[in-house]
């Protein structure tokens, strides 16, 4: 007799924490830096250090839907008819590569024809 492996559900044993990836978890954090370098520094030394501290929450917050969410696929705008589905994090550099290096970007479609 043979050995059989079952299947096994493995979805989730990648993560952190239980809702944090990897990639969710970096951009978490680097969201608080950015929080906490822009507003809680300021805003402790002018005494409002809770608001400072809500602040760093929302940036981190932010973080972590660009590293874990998708953009949603809706026919009612262009923009999410073509980018639907993808990493918003994927979508930002993509924008930032575009800007920086001011060139086209050409996109091929397949002609339409009715094949009789």
């Amino acid at each position: 007799m043979g050995t059989y492996n079952l299947p096994r559900n493995v979805k989730g044993e990648g993560r952190i924490l239980f809702i944090f990836t990897g990639k969710s978890m970096l951009y978490t954090v680097a969201g608080g830096l950015i929080g906490f370098l822009l507003f809680y520094i300021v805003l402790s030394l002018l005494g409002y250090s809770f608001a400072g501290l809500i602040m760093i929450v929302v940036f981190a917050f932010i973080g972590f839907i660009i590293g874990s969410l998708k953009m949603p696929n809706l026919e009612k705008f262009s923009f999410t008819r073509k980018t639907g589905g993808e990493n918003i994090d994927d979508i930002i550099k993509r924008a930032i590569k575009f800007k920086t290096k001011g060139k086209k970007i050409y996109v091929y479609e397949e002609e339409k024809t009715n094949a009789k």
